[in-house]
């Protein structure tokens, strides 16, 4: 009521004055009441725990304890001791007395011992005496009445004896047993102390006890007193509540009744404004008044509203199912698609354009995409200068990895049909790199097969004709022979070399198809790797391999070439080395299998990659080295790729290079 009360909802006002008045109606005489109550108790508790009451109790209680209570009272101190306790008292002194006239050397004769605490016993009408040492062990006991057993040390109170054997006499009750006992040191002997006691009337316990039960149930009333009147009060607060509760319940029914239209008017109208358009207001019975009026009215507009608001969802979906459809087509495009409004914004992108500028569609939304990628400014002039048709260039950028990439660009602009005003643009990029990289392959295989033709025919006429000169007129060259050998052999050497070119022109030119068999990886890497430890001893190589085999589906001939052309390049790489104080050589193989992959590495500490031609040494002809065909490299990559595998270059963070080849798992 307070919250409708504060947010002025209509018959907030009504329910505050109807349950105010109900309330203050149930709550005056309860209060009234429950304060009389709360006194009326207050002064019956102050009667029955005066003070007089009090006293006398308490005086009760300890006149009874003072007939009993010798608490380990010295024997000198007459103010604390009863009559039971100075007659035990002066019984013990005087039966010790006795006994040290008598002599230590009664120890020594049990029986005589047993007859003399007997007699002392009688004579002074004792119940029981008993004479112990300070360890517990007793000497000698009487006891003169059935089931009076003396109690040995451990019933003794704590220091008793100690105070005993300052020549302190002790006096103490034994309420369980209902006697009073005392202790005292035989002087005339080394270790020994006297036990005696007498029984008090049960009726005096008795009586003692209902004195301190009587006590003690007082005391507890008393502590309990605000505990009572701290219930009594939560009573009376737990009656009014029931009470104020019931009358609030009965103002809330009553006011409900009165405004439950109102109420439910409300109730639908808050439903409405948060989008439930089917809220209906619930029509009782029909009284014909206002109220029902604006009941119907309300849910006729509604109802007018929830079929406007269906018309437009099933517009939405059919927006939604199409646009959906778009998307789907953008992302199953193998080409980057980006949609740009008139002022050159992004305002669509697929997955693959994403990919290609680095970046998610998020933050592409918005940006323009001549400052995104510069180099299609131009485009998108052309483009707007010659509407709906397709401006095309070709744009080299940089991949993910920072690879080089070639990308065919088209830009179109899309106007209006009628008034011919800018729509936007549509940008398309197709990743042509693999297809340059092929046709630049393609070109430099058909100029690699042509020269080999045309250089191979000579070179076998050149070597013959070179040796049948040197064994013809080798002999008969008087002036100047050594000469004449070293320019032929000159000439046998350098048509080798040719050969050698000749026959990589070839290798590259006609690569052989491939033959798969099941193969053991870990075996052809080892053969390759000891032919390169015994052509280059002074390499250190530090091979990580698994103990048990990794089995590959391969040619072992093309694979053992990657190997070795692979090897060979790490090698090559660090003779390249300048300088005077480059480390030892070093190339190390690891060797790892995974679920589905296979990973080896070779790394170097060389000469590194260059920067500039990083990402293009897998390309024809293509090299760092001065005598370098360019072709090794192209070579493993086509084995790789017939394989179904990839090669990466990368730096070696220790200075040099790092190859990995990864396969494909069985």
């Amino acid at each position: 009521v307070w919250i409708e009360r504060r947010r002025g909802l209509a018959g907030a006002r009504l329910h505050a004055r109807m349950v105010g008045l109900f309330g203050l109606v149930a709550a005056l005489p309860t209060v009234v009441v429950a304060g009389f109550s709360a006194v009326v108790f207050e002064y019956g508790l102050r009667a029955w725990f005066s003070d007089q009451v009090s006293t006398a109790i308490r005086n009760s209680l300890e006149v009874a304890e003072a007939y009993l209570d010798a608490a380990e009272a010295p024997v000198s101190d007459d103010l604390y001791l009863d009559e039971h306790s100075q007659t035990i008292a002066s019984d013990a002194i005087a039966m010790s007395q006795d006994m040290n006239r008598a002599g230590p050397s009664l120890i020594y004769s049990p029986q005589q011992l047993q007859n003399f605490i007997g007699r002392q016993a009688r004579v002074r009408n004792l119940s029981d005496a008993a004479i112990i040492d300070s360890r517990g062990n007793v000497y000698g006991r009487v006891e003169m009445i059935f089931g009076g057993g003396l109690a040995l040390q451990p019933d003794i109170p704590t220091g008793a004896l100690e105070r005993a054997s300052f020549g302190e006499l002790v006096v103490y009750s034994s309420e369980g047993e209902g006697r009073v006992r005392a202790i005292t040191r035989l002087s005339a002997f080394a270790d020994a102390y006297l036990i005696v006691g007498r029984l008090i009337d049960p009726r005096v316990i008795g009586h003692m006890d209902q004195t301190r039960g009587a006590y003690q149930l007082y005391t507890d009333l008393e502590g309990q007193r605000t505990d009572l009147q701290i219930t009594f009060a939560v009573v009376f607060i737990l009656v009014a509540t029931l009470l104020l509760l019931s009358s609030l319940w009965v103002g809330l029914a009553f006011a409900n009744r009165l405004s439950e239209p109102v109420r439910n008017l409300i109730v639908a109208t808050e439903k409405v404004r948060s989008g439930e358009l089917s809220a209906r207001v619930r029509e009782g019975v029909a009284t014909g008044d206002e109220l029902d009026t604006l009941s119907r009215a309300f849910n006729r507009m509604t109802g007018q509203l929830e079929s406007q608001q269906k018309a437009l969802l099933s517009a939405n979906v059919e927006l939604d199912r199409r646009r959906g459809f778009i998307e789907a087509v953008l992302a199953g495009a193998t080409a980057g698609v980006i949609g740009l409004d008139k002022e050159g914004r992004i305002t669509i992108t697929n997955r693959f354009a994403c990919e290609l500028l680095k970046s998610d569609e998020e933050h592409l939304q918005g940006e323009r995409l001549d400052e995104v990628l510069p180099a299609v400014a131009g485009l998108l002039q052309e483009a707007r200068v010659r509407p709906r048709r397709p401006a095309e260039d070709e744009l080299e950028i940089t991949g993910a990895l920072g690879e080089p990439r070639t990308l065919l660009v088209r830009a179109m602009a899309e106007v209006q049909p009628e008034q011919g005003s800018l729509l936007g643009y549509v940008i398309t990029f197709d990743d042509i790199t693999q297809l340059v990289s092929a046709q630049r392959k393609a070109a430099w295989a058909d100029v690699a097969r042509r020269i080999a033709h045309e250089i191979k025919n000579p070179l076998t006429p050149i070597q013959l004709s070179a040796e049948r000169l040197k064994r013809r007129y080798l002999k008969e060259i008087k002036s100047d022979p050594e000469t004449f050998e070293v320019c032929i052999d000159t000439i046998r050497r350098h048509v080798g070399e040719i050969g050698e070119m000749v026959s990589e022109f070839s290798s590259f030119a006609r690569m052989p198809q491939p033959v798969f068999a099941t193969e053991n990886l870990v075996s052809i890497l080892r053969e390759a790797l000891f032919l390169q430890e015994e052509a280059h001893p002074h390499i250190d190589y530090q091979s990580k391999l698994p103990s048990e085999g990794i089995t590959l589906v391969c040619d072992r001939k093309q694979l053992g070439r990657v190997l070795t052309n692979v090897l060979q390049n790490a090698a090559d790489a660090i003779e390249g080395r300048s300088g005077d104080d480059v480390p030892p050589g070093r190339i190390r193989i690891e060797l790892s299998a995974g679920d589905d992959q296979i990973e080896l590495s070779i790394a170097d500490n060389g000469r590194g990659l260059p920067e500039a031609e990083k990402h293009r040494l897998t390309e024809p002809y293509v090299t760092t080295r001065d005598k370098g065909t360019g072709l090794g490299l192209a070579i493993v990559k086509k084995i790789m790729e017939d394989h179904k595998g990839s090669i990466s270059l990368e730096d070696n963070p220790e200075g040099g290079a790092i190859v990995r080849l990864l396969f494909h798992a069985v």
